[in-house]
């Protein structure tokens, strides 16, 4: 019987206990290969754009480069890469921006060692792969219209990220550089995701980010 071709993975968390914990579940695995372990998000694109996996696994929140931002490189120069997002966030906002930005998959940290490999091979064969502790009410807000979103829901990517970064404390010319956007754009960003979260001030901003586990 001929033997099938393993599944090339790149493995990405700025942890190296839990990249390396997972990188030995996936090792252990029928079928599926570690090709490329990355620290930070400039590292996983380069390992990427070098190795060409099969499927990319990236933490969401990494140092030098996110996720969201490493999503856009991989899409735009390895479409063929499929891209499974790995974090700690089980809120529901999280999946829907991962999606909406270009990932294939959302796998929670927490139960990861159960559904990474699950996700993996999902995403390797064109499904989408959603963590089932969250899968429920994302797939429920997503069928909602844009329009009929609230808080958190109603924000589109750029305003969803400057919340993020604005919510850890950055000042806004400095979320405009990591955003690769004017500060009168960020500003304009800051505006409009204050009036959908119908807050009033920087402090009530990052007051509420961090209530609602957008940063971390």
């Amino acid at each position: 019987m001929m033997n099938m071709k393993s599944i090339r993975v790149l493995l990405a968390d700025d942890h190296a206990m839990v990249r390396e914990g997972l990188a030995g579940i996936l090792q252990d695995s029928s079928g599926i290969e570690v090709v490329g372990q990355a620290g930070d998000g400039a590292e996983a694109l380069k390992l990427t754009l070098e190795l060409n996996p099969d499927v990319a696994v990236l933490d969401y929140t990494m140092p030098i480069m996110d996720g969201p931002a490493v999503i856009d490189k991989i899409l735009e120069k390895r479409p063929s890469t499929r891209i499974l997002i790995l974090t700690v966030h089980e809120n529901i906002h999280y999946a829907v921006k991962v999606l909406e930005t270009g990932a294939h998959g959302f796998v929670i940290k927490a139960d990861a060692a159960e559904e990474l490999i699950k996700g993996i091979r999902a995403v390797h064969n064109g499904k989408v792969y959603i963590s089932q502790v969250i899968s429920e009410k994302m797939l429920q807000n997503m069928n909602l219209a844009k329009n009929e979103r609230v808080g958190v829901e109603s924000l589109s990517r750029r305003e969803f990220q400057l919340l993020r970064n604005l919510g850890a404390g950055k000042r806004l010319q400095e979320c405009a550089r990591i955003m690769n956007i004017s500060e009168s754009t960020a500003s304009t960003y800051r505006t409009r995701l204050m009036e959908k979260l119908g807050l009033s001030s920087t402090a009530e901003l990052i007051r509420f980010a961090l209530e609602n586990g957008i940063i971390g």
